[in-house]
């Protein structure tokens, strides 16, 4: 998985993930080789990488043990992970993804490892047990519909989708698509409490933690849900209720396309040419997870935009990992954190092949992009519950 030799990073991933639906144990080579996957040398396996055109080395039984006894040796840091079986995968989505695209469903596609779709009637009729990680849609789980307002109320998709947003929250018992919404964060809280995975990309990282801690409290204005905001609402939020974030502030103005002050999309002094971001360096035989979400063949990765950009380095929790900053901007992009039994990641941006992605702009081909170093971390989190796992000690 090294910059040099592997012609296809990201279909890889579909190469382990397939190996372990066929019931067979892959060891990750933390750090060894860009993070490189060493299978059992079957023809059905060397079949299916010239197939997807992943490239591959085979190894003697003399070559193998000398690369996992040089793994294991304290001086240097990497480390075997085994994979034992392929998660089940949930893709938090509505029918209909217009106008956006989603950077998850593309490369699980792309990479050819197979998920399901699930959306509020799912989650609420409590299925997320059925699987073991959880992507979430750039989702606007506050009831604001993404706070599209301003520039996109009277635009044909807008409508569309506030209303279907409307029948279905009614359909299921709600009079406010908030108060729904509020509830499906409440059921993924639940899950990741429990055990379970989350990954989240764009506008549902931080609107998911807002919806948390703005639990019993009314943040919407009449043109989202019929009715005033709390005037005091500012005052009501509870920071203990969410995962990542604390002290920031609500952005009122519904015609602002922006949710609050985690995000620096607004602040960001940070010209196209020297927008990149920085993965941290961890300890293989430490602390094996941020090591895993941060297996890459490069340590810089290109910055990219979305509505929620990157996060406030100033309202993150402290038990909250960044592994992914931009020192420059004091801005985080890829932050890690426990809740409960399980786990979250949230990324910041919309797209790591399309700077900046307009409403309307085609999706990213991924056959141009087989060796992206930011589509590679959502396929470490994707491979990530099927590791037998250590505590970390960060």
């Amino acid at each position: 998985m090294d910059v040099e030799t592997q012609k296809e990073h990201l279909k890889a991933y579909g190469i382990t993930y397939w190996s372990l639906n066929k019931s067979q144990k892959v060891k990750w080579l933390l750090n060894y080789r860009g993070g490189s996957f060493l299978l059992p040398d079957t023809e059905e396996v060397r079949r299916e990488c010239t197939i997807r055109g992943v490239s591959y080395e085979v190894l003697s039984d003399s070559q193998t043990e000398k690369i996992l006894t040089e793994i294991a040796s304290p001086s240097q840091n990497m480390e075997a992970v085994v994979l034992e079986k392929a998660p089940k995968i949930a893709v938090y989505t509505p029918d209909s993804k217009v106008p956006w695209d989603d950077a998850v469903t593309m490369v699980l596609t792309y990479a050819e490892i197979p998920y399901t779709t699930i959306y509020d009637k799912e989650v609420l009729s409590d299925q997320l047990i059925l699987y073991d990680w959880l992507h979430l849609h750039h989702e606007d789980f506050t009831g604001q519909f993404g706070k599209f307002y301003g520039a996109y109320r009277a635009a044909p998709w807008y409508i569309e989708e506030k209303k279907a947003a409307e029948a279905l929250a009614a359909e299921l018992g709600y009079s406010k698509v908030s108060e729904e919404k509020r509830d499906v964060a409440l059921k993924i809280r639940d899950y990741v409490v429990g055990g379970g995975f989350m990954f989240a990309m764009c506008s549902a990282t931080d609107s998911f933690d807002i919806a948390l801690a703005a639990e019993g409290v009314d943040i919407c204005e009449p043109m989202f849900d019929g009715d005033p905001s709390d005037p005091s609402y500012s005052s009501k939020i509870d920071f203990k209720k969410t995962f990542a974030f604390k002290n920031f502030t609500l952005e009122r103005s519904p015609t602002m396309y922006e949710f609050s002050s985690i995000d620096m999309t607004r602040k960001r002094k940070i010209p196209f040419s020297t927008d990149y971001f920085t993965l941290k360096d961890y300890s293989a035989k430490w602390d094996p997870i941020p090591t895993m979400l941060c297996q890459n063949h490069t340590a810089l990765v290109k910055g990219f935009m979305g509505q929620t950009t990157s996060y406030d380095a100033e309202v993150i929790k402290s038990n909250v990992l960044v592994m992914g900053e931009n020192l420059t901007n004091g801005e985080a992009r890829y932050i890690h954190g426990i809740k409960g039994k399980g786990f979250f990641t949230f990324y910041g941006g919309h797209d790591p092949e399309d700077y900046r992605h307009r409403v309307g702009d085609p999706k990213t081909e991924l056959e141009l992009h087989p060796n992206s170093p930011g589509y590679r971390l959502i396929l470490n989190n994707v491979l990530f519950p099927a590791a037998r796992k250590k505590k970390q000690k960060t």
